[in-house]
């Protein structure tokens, strides 16, 4: 999975596998760096690119897929791993682990709320947000019984291992 990113030109471009390219208007990129801003954060042209990235995912993301995709536009590892820290710390994205002890990082929205559970297909690796998903009153009373439950993984196989 490849991406492009131009952020020299103020526009952001992003190809890749799982979409058919998009390029971010001004009203898209103004959005993407007025929350930046509104975190307590300077908007530097790799943390818009790492923001808007997790936008558009459908999945939670690796520091290795997003430092790849940033590759192209000159952003390091390390400044990749920094950024996504900095946007975790400041409520924009959420970091999760699903065992495999690598970090996954998802935007926050409205579309990916908290407390939404997770897949893993245990043939492929392949993680999903689980949206449609919703927790019960009941299920949540019956959490209670053994603390508080801060993330929900189920397993198993996707459609395309079956």
């Amino acid at each position: 999975m490849k991406s492009q990113l131009d952020l020299d030109k103020g526009k952001l471009t992003s190809k890749s596998s799982m979409d058919t390219g998009m390029i971010m208007n001004d009203e898209s990129l103004d959005r993407v760096k007025q929350a930046i801003r509104d975190a307590g954060l300077r908007a530097t042209p790799a943390r818009m690119a790492t923001l808007q990235l997790l936008r558009e995912s459908d999945a939670p993301l690796t520091h290795a897929v997003v430092a790849d995709h940033l590759s192209a536009s000159g952003v390091d590892k390390a400044t990749a791993f920094r950024n996504l820290s900095d946007l975790v710390e400041a409520g924009l994205l959420r970091r999760t682990e699903v065992g495999d002890h690598v970090w996954r990082f998802e935007a926050v929205s409205a579309k990916h709320n908290s407390g939404h559970p997770h897949f893993l297909c245990v043939d492929c690796g392949t993680v999903s947000c689980l949206d449609d998903v919703k927790l019960t009153a009941s299920s949540q009373r019956a959490s209670e019984k053994v603390g508080k439950v801060t993330e929900i993984l189920l397993r198993g196989h996707c459609n395309d291992c079956l």
